[in-house]
């Protein structure tokens, strides 16, 4: 599967921004998915997952309350909604797919997108 990400940028602090991945090459419902970020001088981290029905999900603890993920698999679409943003959030935001697993927070998921900067500004 191939991932687009889109909808970063740059924010004020307590803002909102709301990231796009659109997927491409095989059934999108059969994945599980997942948002990653990493940040300068950081080793990627996990931010939210979702299962492939979309009936789970599950974040870190340091958006928890503040993001929000979704999916649409009619339009092959994973979403994440971000607000009350701080700058502690700014990082590259990376979306994956994982077609071995229902439910997947793990760090080996098969396919990255490119990624999309996320900047917040304080």
């Amino acid at each position: 599967v191939q991932l687009v990400e889109s909808g970063g940028g740059l924010v004020q602090a307590g803002g909102s921004l709301r990231l796009s991945c659109a997927a491409s090459g095989r059934t999108f419902s059969g994945y599980a998915m997942g948002w990653f970020r990493q940040a300068p001088g950081k080793e990627r981290e996990f931010v939210a997952a979702i299962s492939r029905s979309g009936g789970s999900t599950g974040y870190a603890d340091s958006v928890k309350g503040r993001f929000t993920i979704s999916r649409n698999n009619a339009k092959n679409t994973v979403y994440l909604e971000m607000n009350s943003l701080k700058p502690e959030d700014t990082a590259v935001y990376y979306c994956a797919a994982d077609s071995s697993h229902y439910y997947y927070t793990g760090p080996d998921f098969g396919s990255w997108g490119q990624g999309t900067q996320v900047t917040v500004s304080s």
